[in-house]
C-alpha cells in the first residue's frame, strides 16, 4: 500500500513524513491554506531520499505555470485537481495524477478513459476537515482500473483501514487527517501510515 501525505509546507514536515514511511509527499501550488512556492520545494528536494516521490498539486492553472513550477520544484508527478482536459494531461512531461470529486456513481464514469498514471478519488472542494468521507462501498463496486486508484477524502488513522478494505486502492492520500491545529502531526502521520500498510499486508495474507 502506497501512502501520500499531502499539503506539506515545511522541510521538517516532509522529513517527518518520510521517516514515518510515506511513499509520496504532496506540495500544493494551487490557491490553498497549504500553498507553497515551487522554489522552496526545490530546496526540499535535495534533502529528501530519491525513492520518495514529490507530487505537485495544481488546479486550473495555465500549462506554462504548471511546467515552470514542475521544473523549479523538481517534481516526480503532476497532480491535476481542476477541470484540466485529457489533452492537457497528455502534454505533461511527467506522470499525471488526476483528481476527481466524487458525489455519485455518474462521477465515477469519467475516470476510466482519462490519460493518467493514477486516478485520485476525492470529496468535492470545501468538504475537507468536516468529518465527511466518500461512499467507499460505491467506489469499491465500481469498475475502475485496477492498480490506478488513489483513495482520498476524509481519511484518518481511525478509518483508513476500513476504507482500504472496502475499496482496495493502490494508494491512499491524506492531508487534514494527519494534522493538529493545521500542522502536520508526526504521531498522526505514523499512525496513519502504519494502519494503511498493516491492513494491506493482512489482506494480502488472507488471499
Amino acid at each position: 500500500m502506497l501512502v501520500k501525505i499531502c499539503g506539506i509546507k515545511t522541510l521538517s514536515a516532509a522529513k517527518e513524513a518520510v521517516t514515518c514511511g510515506a511513499d509520496f509527499v504532496g506540495f500544493i501550488f494551487a490557491e490553498s491554506s497549504r500553498k507553497i512556492e515551487p522554489e522552496l520545494v526545490g530546496e526540499f528536494g535535495t534533502k529528501l531520499p530519491n525513492h520518495v516521490k514529490k507530487v505537485g498539486v495544481f488546479a486550473n492553472q495555465t500549462e506554462q505555470e504548471v511546467l515552470r513550477s514542475a521544473e523549479v520544484a523538481g517534481l516526480d508527478f503532476i497532480q491535476l485537481h481542476g477541470n484540466e482536459s485529457a489533452d492537457f494531461a497528455r502534454r505533461m512531461p511527467l506522470p499525471v495524477i488526476k483528481a476527481f470529486a466524487i458525489q455519485s456513481e455518474k462521477d465515477l464514469e469519467n475516470l476510466r478513459e482519462y490519460p493518467a498514471e493514477f486516478l485520485l478519488v476525492d470529496l468535492p472542494k470545501g468538504s475537507s476537515g468536516k468529518g465527511l468521507t466518500l461512499d467507499w462501498g460505491m467506489i469499491g463496486k465500481a469498475d475502475l482500473p485496477l492498480g490506478k486508484v488513489i483513495l482520498a477524502g476524509g481519511l484518518t488513522p481511525e478509518n483508513v483501514g476500513k476504507a482500504i478494505s472496502a475499496v482496495s486502492p493502490i494508494a491512499v492520500d491524506v492531508a487534514s487527517g494527519v494534522e493538529t491545529n493545521g500542522m502536520k502531526d508526526p504521531l498522526k502521520m505514523k499512525a496513519f501510515i502504519n494502519e494503511a500498510k498493516n491492513i494491506s499486508r493482512k489482506r494480502g495474507m488472507n488471499r
